[in-house]
C-alpha cells in the first residue's frame, strides 16, 4: 500500500480523516508538521494530507520550505480545509489540492489516489523508494550547470548485490534498496539541509548532489552507516562465515564476501561542464574505479581539465 502522511492537530478531524484514507492508504499521523518533517526527510511519502486554517501560518510556512526543495518539490499536497476558510490560491499554500471537511469520506479517498497518480505521471519516481528517478535526475544536474552552480555530484552502487538478491530473495533485496534509500536520504539531508538531493537511477544505483566542500564527509558517512547495518539483512550463519555462496554470471557456484558500497565522486571545481552526461560519466568512471578495492570506498575525481584548445 503506498504511504501517505497525515497531518492535524484536530483529534476528531484526524479520526475522521483517518479511518477515510486507511481503506486505501498506509498512514501515518503527525500532529504538526514539525513532528512530520523528520520522517518525510528520511523515508518520503507518496502524499502529504494536511488539515490547514488560516491560522496555521507555522505549518504553511514549513510546507512552503519543503516544496521548494529539489528533492521534494514533487510531493503532493493535499490540504483538508474548514468549511469557511475562504482559498483565494491553491499555490500560495503549495498544495496540488484541496478538500473541505464537510466531503464525503469517498471523495477523500479519490483526491487522495488522485493527486498521487498525477504526481506519478509528471514526476517519475522509483516506485520502490519514492526518489526521484533518471529524467528528474538529469533535469537537476542540467539546472544547476546551467545556472554556474557549484556542486559535488555523487554515483552510488551496491556490491554483491546480485548474489544477495539470488541468495535470499527480492523481498530480502528490496529492503536493502530501501534501507540505502532511507541512509542517503537521512545523511545528505544532515550534511546540507537545503539545495541537496538523492535520486535513484534504479536498482542498486543512487546518486546524491551536495555543495564540493561536503562530498567527502558525505561519503565517508554514508559508507560508515551502510557497513554499520548491512550485517543485520545477512542470516547470521552467513555473517559468522564471512560469506554466501551463489552462482555467479557464468552459473558457475561462487563464494561472495558481505555486500560493500561504492561512490564515486566528481564535481565542478575542476572542471567545466556543459551536459549533464558530462559529469554523470565521470562520477560512474571512478565508481567503477571504488569497485576494484575490497570493502567499501568512494573515490572521487582530483584531475584538473586541461587548457582549452588554441
Amino acid at each position: 500500500m503506498k504511504t501517505v502522511f497525515l497531518v492535524c492537530r484536530n483529534p476528531a478531524w484526524t479520526r475522521r480523516i483517518e479511518k477515510a484514507l486507511a481503506a486505501r492508504f498506509s498512514v501515518s499521523v503527525f500532529t504538526s508538521m514539525s513532528a512530520a518533517l523528520d520522517q518525510i526527510y528520511n523515508a518520503p511519502p507518496r502524499l502529504i494530507v494536511a488539515s490547514l486554517a488560516p491560522e496555521d501560518l507555522a505549518g504553511a510556512e514549513m510546507l512552503r520550505h519543503l516544496k521548494a526543495d529539489p528533492m521534494f518539490h514533487s510531493l503532493p499536497v493535499l490540504a483538508v480545509l474548514p468549511d469557511a476558510f475562504v482559498l483565494d490560491d491553491p499555490q500560495s499554500w503549495f498544495m496540488e489540492d484541496f478538500i473541505r471537511i464537510s466531503e464525503p469520506e469517498a471523495d477523500l479517498q479519490a483526491r487522495a489516489a488522485l493527486c498521487i497518480a498525477r504526481s506519478e505521471r509528471t514526476v517519475e519516481m522509483n516506485p520502490l523508494t519514492g526518489l526521484p528517478g533518471n529524467i528528474s535526475i538529469n533535469r537537476e544536474i542540467q539546472g544547476r550547470i546551467d545556472r554556474r552552480q557549484a556542486f559535488a555530484f555523487g554515483y552510488v552502487d551496491l556490491d554483491h548485490f546480485k548474489p544477495f538478491n539470488d541468495r535470499y530473495g527480492f523481498s530480502r533485496g528490496d529492503e536493502v534498496i530501501k534501507m540505502t534509500a532511507r541512509i542517503l536520504l537521512g545523511i545528505v539531508r544532515s550534511r546540507q539541509p537545503q539545495g541537496s538531493f538523492v535520486g535513484h537511477i534504479g536498482g542498486d544505483d543512487f546518486v546524491f548532489i551536495v555543495d564540493a566542500a561536503l562530498a567527502e564527509e558525505t561519503a565517508g558517512d554514508i559508507i560508515r552507516a551502510f557497513d554499520g547495518l548491512i550485517d543485520g539483512l545477512y542470516d547470521p550463519a552467513d555473517i559468522r562465515q564471512g560469506f554466501i555462496s551463489s552462482l555467479d554470471r557464468r552459473g558457475k557456484e561462487t563464494s561472495f564476501p558481505v555486500m560493500t558500497i561504492s561512490i564515486g565522486l566528481a564535481d565542478t571545481r575542476h572542471r567545466t561542464f556543459s551536459h549533464y552526461g558530462e559529469i554523470t560519466g565521470i562520477a560512474a568512471e571512478l565508481k567503477a574505479f571504488a569497485k576494484r578495492f575490497n570493502g567499501s570506498c568512494f573515490k572521487i575525481d582530483r584531475r584538473q581539465a586541461g587548457p582549452p584548445a588554441p
